[in-house]
């Protein structure tokens, strides 16, 4: 009798199991990534999302990731999910700049909110209803998806004692930071990461930011540049979306698209833990290599500010929509300020 109610048992919850599996959608959607896979916290969350939704829903639910340029141009995800050539894609938001400007102010805001700070504007004042609602005429359902720490300032071929040092270099910078920087004379350009390191060796360009750096290190810019600027003023947070061809979205049941959000949520604290953790050993590193290892000086993040505040008005000014979300991130950032003052002990505070 006790081996039959044991048997029994575990016969009921395997049915449950099954049953559970099967009420998810069996969908198999091509995901091209705008980042290799091998970068750090930049490029494999999505790999872990996918793992996670094709493990919980028993296979049903496959989220297929593709290398950048291997199905379609890394900068093309945007268009492709929105034409529905694509169900899904990966990418950093703020490569859509010109056509949706206020699309750069989610991928990263200049002295804008930091990695933590973003999340809870996203998920408690408002930020992802109005992302939803900016992205809603192009067909694309975004979803936050991995935010990581700031990038850095950018590698320079020369040393930069003030802004004049930055008048008619070349320089890779994307979304608004890259506007911002072209204040200052600097010729910008938006090359796809795996680009940057020729250019540097060739000339092509004089300096380029890119991500945190775990990934500079991987793309291998200490070995062409060797002074490196922080702190990512440009970028206090990098944050990817998973974007999601709307009619595809709503083709899902309840259950299918709380898999997906709820895996991308768990992606967010995966992407942040794993920048976080890694960082200052190899800021490290790279002393060891020879890198100068610079912090811009107040009188230039003054002048950055201030050219930031220029670009910001102007945008506001020329597009409602742009205006109404950065007036909604800079409010809490401003009712935040307190508490990220007071409560914290101070970045400078060191008791060794």
């Amino acid at each position: 009798m006790k081996k039959a109610l044991i048997t029994a048992t575990c016969l009921t919850g395997l049915t449950f199991a099954t049953a559970s599996h099967a009420d998810f959608d069996k969908i198999r959607w091509q995901v091209p990534m705008a980042f290799s896979s091998s970068l750090i916290a930049l490029g494999d969350t999505m790999p872990e999302v996918s793992k996670m939704v094709k493990e919980t829903s028993g296979g049903r639910v496959n989220l297929q990731v593709f290398e950048p340029g291997t199905l379609i141009p890394a900068l093309s995800i945007f268009d492709n999910v929105s034409s529905g050539n694509l169900s899904a894609g990966y990418s950093w938001m703020g490569y859509e700049w010109g056509q949706i400007p206020a699309a750069a102010l989610f991928g990263a805001t200049p002295f804008g909110l930091e990695s933590n700070e973003f999340t809870a504007w996203m998920y408690f004042h408002g930020g992802d209803k109005l992302l939803k609602k900016l992205f809603k005429p192009y067909d694309v359902y975004p979803i936050l998806c991995g935010t990581i720490s700031p990038e850095a300032a950018g590698w320079f071929r020369k040393e930069i004692k003030s802004v004049d040092d930055l008048n008619g270099l070349k320089f890779r910078a994307a979304g608004l930071g890259g506007e911002i920087m072209s204040e200052f004379g600097m010729s910008i350009n938006v090359f796809p990461g795996g680009e940057l390191y020729q250019a540097l060796e060739t000339g092509v360009l004089d300096g380029t930011e890119f991500s945190i750096p775990t990934v500079d290190e991987q793309l291998g810019f200490y070995q062409v540049a060797k002074h490196y600027y922080l702190p990512g003023w440009h970028q206090p947070s990098t944050n990817q979306f998973l974007y999601i061809n709307t009619n595809d979205w709503q083709k899902l049941n309840k259950q299918t698209q709380s898999l997906i959000e709820n895996s991308c949520m768990a992606a967010n604290t995966l992407a942040i833990s794993k920048s976080e953790a890694l960082q200052g050993g190899i800021l490290a590193k790279f002393e060891e290599k020879g890198v100068n290892l610079h912090q811009y000086s107040p009188e230039i993040l003054k002048a950055f500010e201030a050219a930031t505040d220029k670009v910001m008005a102007k945008h506001s000014q020329e597009d409602p929509q742009f205006a109404e979300i950065y007036t909604s991130m800079k409010a809490f950032q401003k009712e935040h300020r307190p508490w990220k003052k007071l409560g914290y002990l101070p970045r400078d505070w060191d008791t060794k």
